[in-house]
């Protein structure tokens, strides 16, 4: 998908992962203030509203309607179902993730998510490492799971959203090659989550909308949601896309590495969420899962083609 820059300048080397972490802070810092719209609106229309957010900015901002010289420049329907179905697992993924994160720790629910994208690369390749790699993700997701029976049901059941949200991650990588091979990267992006927030909005928004038709004229809850959408979606997906291309797959697979310990630090500062020992355990296996995944190859292969979402 993207091509390795044959050389970086040592300023270079520097800014380009710091431009990963500031992607990867921003897209937490968004989770964290939807973890503080949990007491006013459920995960689910919180997921949506986060959907939203990142269809209006980049509708706004891309204009996909309009075609464009070069590779995808002519919609399809091919390639809008494609993109509908890439936008659909996304904010279906988001449900997922601030269903868990609603009852799990941020970091440990990020944690969990991996098992989704490191299992997509051990099932495409013959490589011991990514054998080695899911069995470390699968052993971190066990140290994590354990730490969650004290918490009961309710741990239980965020665990299996964070296992549901690892499933459409999956689904959003093959699908996002799928966007990334038709398209134009951010147009497809820009139409996959318009098309799919308004498929969505009366299953995912609707329950919400109906119980509380007060709060909707509520300014602060959708000028949070779209601050959410630009936070967790939108600015992101940029800066791994430009990230992407200059240090190539393999490099940014060993930087999603970041992702676990970036998500418990935000958790920590913004949502008082201290990690157990087991709980910091299971995070440090997944952060070696993703190292491991992520050594380059002759063929720069890593745990992920895509950026995460």
């Amino acid at each position: 998908m993207a091509s390795t820059s044959p050389t970086l300048s040592g300023t270079s080397k520097l800014g380009i992962p710091s431009l990963f972490v500031i992607g990867a802070v921003c897209m937490y810092v968004g989770a964290a203030i939807g973890v503080f719209l949990f007491d006013t609106v459920d995960p689910a229309a919180v997921a949506w509203l986060r959907g939203f957010g990142a269809a209006l900015v980049l509708v706004l901002w891309r204009r996909p309607w309009r075609q464009r010289a070069g590779v995808g420049g002519v919609w399809t329907v091919r390639r809008l179902i494609t993109a509908a179905a890439f936008g659909g697992a996304t904010i279906g993924m988001n449900v997922m993730f601030y269903e868990a994160i609603a009852r799990l720790p941020l970091g440990a629910a990020v944690a969990i998510e991996f098992l989704g994208p490191i299992a997509v690369a051990a099932a495409g390749s013959r490589r011991p490492v990514d054998v080695c790699a899911l069995l470390l993700v699968v052993a971190g997701v066990g140290a994590i799971a354990s730490a969650q029976f004290e918490g009961g049901e309710v741990g239980l059941i965020g665990i299996a959203f964070a296992l549901g949200s690892a499933a459409l991650w999956a689904a959003y990588i093959v699908l996002g090659k799928s966007v990334a091979d038709a398209g134009q990267g951010l147009d497809d992006m820009a139409a996959g989550f318009g098309i799919a927030s308004l498929l969505l909005a009366v299953p995912l928004f609707g329950p919400f909308a109906l119980a509380h038709t007060t709060s909707l004229g509520d300014w602060r809850i959708w000028v949070l949601g779209l601050g959410v959408g630009l936070l967790a979606s939108v600015v992101p997906y940029v800066l791994d896309q430009y990230v992407l291309v200059r240090v190539g797959r393999a490099r940014f697979a060993l930087l999603l590495a970041l992702l676990p310990a970036t998500a418990t630090v935000v958790g920590a500062v913004m949502l008082t969420q201290i990690p157990t020992a087991l709980e910091a355990l299971g995070i440090a296996a997944v952060i070696a899962a993703v190292v491991v995944g992520g050594l380059p190859t002759r063929n720069d292969r890593g745990v992920a083609d895509i950026p995460p979402p």
